[in-house]
């Protein structure tokens, strides 16, 4: 984001911007990290921080789109500038949806906490999963800040690990609920919890894609590994 504009204001605005962006997925990184340790130490009052802090994150979301959307009536970019600004739009709105995320773990950890179910269940690996995808928001988060093409890439790889480890833990639930039906219902719940966790390391990958098309003008969802690679030498 350090290129040079004609206009030195545009250029402020783009920074300001760019910084709220930064604030709102340190806010965001904060509701996962508290959420983790939520489900790792079955901590209702760290579950409730999590509800706590929802608000601010819907609220920076739309202070953001409020901005964003001044400027580009204002200045009117074209290139590479609007497809910053629309970036950074789906950013803050992939920001929104991991917060989403974290605040369903926090309130599902509190609903495990008062049916005092599940901790004969394989929640260890849940929280392996839930580290990944905490850590990978951070990484998307830094290489957004750089528009890093090549840890964007990186990012995507390692998104693949999430999937993985969300499918071994659906694999090992399913033995749980056959060996034992009592365990029907603290499954479930863990189930919901990997979606969650899953759906963080999607929204992590959904960012790493839309720095490549900030910088190369290449829309790469929904293509192969093969072609995004590619796409950003």
């Amino acid at each position: 984001m350090s290129d040079k504009h004609l206009s030195s204001q545009f250029d402020s605005e783009l920074t300001g911007v760019s910084a709220r962006v930064m604030e709102m997925g340190g806010l965001v990184e904060s509701q996962i990290r508290t959420a983790v340790y939520s489900l790792a130490q079955f901590s209702a009052e760290a579950a409730a921080q999590v509800t706590d802090m929802e608000g601010r994150v819907n609220a920076m979301e739309v202070e953001i789109d409020r901005d964003l959307s001044t400027i580009i009536a204002r200045r009117q970019p074209t290139a590479r500038d609007l497809r910053l600004l629309i970036a950074i739009s789906k950013t803050t709105a992939n920001l929104e949806r991991a917060g989403d995320e974290a605040e369903k773990i926090a309130r599902m950890v509190i609903s495990i906490i008062e049916s005092g179910s599940a901790r004969s269940l394989p929640s260890l690996e849940l929280r392996v999963a839930a580290d990944l995808a905490s850590g990978l928001l951070r990484k998307a988060l830094d290489a957004f800040a750089r528009l890093d093409t090549a840890a964007a890439v990186a990012i995507l790889k390692e998104d693949n690990l999430i999937d993985q480890e969300f499918d071994g833990f659906v694999r090992k639930l399913i033995t749980y609920m056959m060996e034992d039906p009592r365990t029907i219902s603290a499954s479930l719940d863990l189930l919901f919890l990997a979606k969650a966790i899953e759906r963080i390391g999607d929204h992590a990958k959904n960012i790493a894609e839309f720095i490549i098309y900030i910088v190369k003008g290449a829309d790469v969802r929904h293509t192969s590994m093969e072609h995004i690679e590619s796409t950003v030498k």
